[in-house]
């Protein structure tokens, strides 16, 4: 069955749909990218008002329940990537769904900084890279872009996780080239350990008892596996600093994503181990130290 409406019915709606997010401290801009999801009117037709001329604009279900959807929005503060279904990373659309966390532009910048160390270290390019507790498998896609010659694992302990990861990898032809596995962290690398060539985790980091302070988006709709790091937010991190060394080559690189503040203490993790060396600091756009690196002795 084919759905339609009006672009003279579109426009109402976005204007009358943009003034109540505004009303309720959403950004209006939200309205704007779910209609450029759900229709085939694009960001520049939505600014010039050139699509409202339109007789029939094709839709993916009937305008009652996208309007429910939206309604979903303001009522349950639910993401607006879990209405959609899809969220922006990169040079990717992915499939997320509340099974994942909605990945954030700050982590792009994991892939980046990897970009540039590969120029400088040559030797990151080859071997094993793993992706501990991948989510959407955001990370593990752009380290199979990254690193076009490496062998990609992906791990996560929810299959529900996992199934959409394979999905995205599947969509963007990388399916053949990222190894997805069951299980908590190293457990089922077991067989590669001494075998990593680099391991990257944006593992849950946030104090539990910050959890139910967070946005209501975050705290009623993402998944709390993914979030809660503990009394101290710290639980995934210093077990990953401990157990890293037994599973990564010489010279590997162990890189973490962190919550702002945890920098200094992940840092002395790292060197009371005293198998890491060349640990470093990176800070987000914002200049805020996100992410911790340091290499295996």
């Amino acid at each position: 069955m084919s759905f339609w409406v009006s672009g003279q019915q579109l426009a109402v709606w976005r204007k009358q749909a943009r003034q109540v997010a505004i009303a309720q401290e959403i950004s209006p801009d939200e309205v704007d990218w779910l209609l450029q999801i759900w229709t085939d009117v694009d960001k520049l037709s939505l600014r010039l008002g050139s699509f409202e001329s339109r007789s029939q604009i094709p839709i993916p279900q009937s305008w009652s329940v996208l309007n429910e959807r939206w309604q979903t929005r303001l009522t349950e503060n639910c993401p607006i990537q879990y209405l959609a279904g899809l969220s922006p990373w990169r040079d990717f659309v992915l499939k997320v769904s509340p099974a994942v966390l909605i990945p954030r532009p700050e982590t792009e910048l994991i892939i980046d900084w990897l970009s540039q160390e590969k120029a400088i270290n040559p030797q990151l390019s080859q071997g094993n890279w793993v992706d501990l507790g991948t989510g959407s498998g955001a990370i593990a896609l752009g380290l199979a872009l990254c690193f076009p010659e490496a062998r990609i694992f992906a791990v996560d302990t929810s299959l529900d996780a996992l199934a959409i990861a394979q999905e995205n990898a599947q969509s963007y032809g990388l399916g053949d080239r990222i190894e997805f596995l069951h299980g908590s962290w190293w457990t089922p690398l077991a067989h590669c350990q001494g075998q990593i060539q680099g391991m990257i985790s944006n593992p849950p980091y946030i104090p539990s008892s910050m959890i139910a302070g967070l946005q209501p988006e975050v705290t009623q709709h993402e998944p709390h596996l993914a979030l809660d790091g503990g009394e101290d937010g710290l639980v995934a991190i210093r077990h990953l600093v401990e157990t890293a060394p037994d599973y990564l080559v010489a010279g590997g690189l162990w890189l973490v994503e962190i919550m702002a503040g945890q920098a200094p203490w992940v840092a002395e993790l790292l060197e009371n181990q005293g198998q890491y060396q060349g640990i470093q600091l990176l800070k987000d756009l914002a200049g805020i130290e996100r992410f911790v690196v340091a290499y295996r002795i």
